[in-house]
């Protein structure tokens, strides 16, 4: 069975205070919270899919962030019984006076901390993706 794939940055911001992460919570579904995600068109690489994704549910475009292509994490898991695989970035918003807007995908988005992004986030693979990026920008950056 074909898994299917999807991409995204998980984007983060430290310009005043913690480091706080983007968060969009879906207008779907169990309205989950999630970082900018989306499935991969024909022909499109993973990274081409991470912005053109997180431009049309963030409005955040690659000139407004940094992509760091050496922190990457791929969560592995089941949507209806279907594998799915989602690839993701870390990314830093470089410009302070930019923030993320909503797209018709979702209902609303936030800027958490990292307790408050694992807490509102549920599910395992996530948790552990952002404690991973965290663990990356303490150390590397």
């Amino acid at each position: 069975m074909m898994s299917t794939r999807a991409c995204g940055l998980v984007i983060f911001r430290r310009f005043k205070g913690p480091i706080e992460y983007l968060l969009m919570q879906t207008s779907y579904g169990q309205h989950h919270w999630t970082p900018p995600k989306g499935h991969v068109d024909d022909g499109e690489s993973d990274m081409e899919t991470a912005l053109r994704e997180t431009d049309e549910e963030s409005g955040l475009k690659k000139e407004d962030i940094r992509i760091f292509e050496n922190a990457k994490a791929e969560l592995n898991y089941n949507v209806n019984k279907k594998p799915k695989t989602v690839v993701y970035w870390l990314a830093e918003l470089i410009k302070e006076e930019r923030d993320a807007r909503l797209s018709s995908e979702h209902q609303d988005f936030g800027w958490f901390t990292l307790e408050d992004a694992c807490k509102i986030s549920h599910y395992p693979e996530m948790q552990e993706a952002l404690r991973k990026f965290d663990k990356y920008i303490i150390e590397h950056l």
